[in-house]
């Protein structure tokens, strides 16, 4: 195991399961344990919201590090217009830049995984159904010595060299999470800063990027959701 400098870390854990949250605790209570020169200052969210002010509180404190775990498929905040835990990932690289973040997700849809990579370029990324208690710890310690870990499923990605450059934009995203709730197009049009011309247009390539074979709102819906986009 990797010696640090003497360092204390904010660290927030993001993920509405508690039981998910109790595993990181128990991985960096073991690395403080090897190593006393680490101090953790352990935060926990279980939804958009409480992440949000945890984010705004961690921001204050400049002289220390960050370092925050997070769930993408979290439960949206249409308060603060945050969809996923991708939003809070791109809100933390905008509030926190320096922050490292190790991004946890159930997600192994191919374009999920390069979306993350293109919106927050996380410093960890694991999916959960690869992750042991071994790994989980290594995985840290890496990245509190500036490194960087990707499990096994997203180096499959990494390594297929992918030529998919198509980004899942705000937009994009929010047409899909309105549409999932039965939103019509044409009152789209009033919540988006595009024409429902425009907005055709974005829901024909999302159809052709998910690969829609039967063309209509639901089949869009479904496959987006299958891939982690809803």
């Amino acid at each position: 195991m990797s010696k640090n400098a003497s360092q204390k870390y904010n660290v927030l854990l993001i993920d509405d399961h508690p039981l998910i949250t109790e595993a990181y605790q128990s991985a960096l209570f073991y690395l403080s344990s090897l190593n006393n020169d680490l101090e953790f200052s352990i935060h926990s969210a279980y939804n958009c919201d409480e992440a949000i002010e945890l984010i705004k509180e961690i921001k204050t404190k400049k002289k220390e590090s960050n370092l925050v775990f997070l769930d993408i498929g979290l439960p949206p905040s249409l308060e603060n217009n945050i969809l996923s835990g991708e939003d809070l990932g791109v809100l933390i690289r905008k509030q926190i830049p320096k922050a490292k973040i190790i991004v946890v997700t159930s997600f192994s849809d191919n374009l999920r995984i390069q979306n993350i990579f293109k919106s927050i370029n996380p410093e960890g990324f694991l999916i959960k159904n690869d992750i042991t208690p071994k790994e989980l710890v290594n995985a840290i310690d890496l990245i509190l010595n500036n490194k960087s870990f990707y499990s096994e499923t997203v180096m499959q990605v990494i390594r297929k060299q992918l030529t998919i450059n198509i980004t899942i934009d705000d937009i994009d995203r929010k047409l899909l999470y309105e549409l999932s709730l039965g939103t019509r197009m044409i009152d789209l049009a009033e919540m988006l800063p595009l024409s429902l011309n425009g907005l055709e247009k974005r829901k024909q390539r999302l159809m052709d990027l998910f690969e829609v074979e039967v063309r209509n709102d639901r089949s869009l819906i479904i496959n987006a959701r299958e891939k982690g986009f809803i």
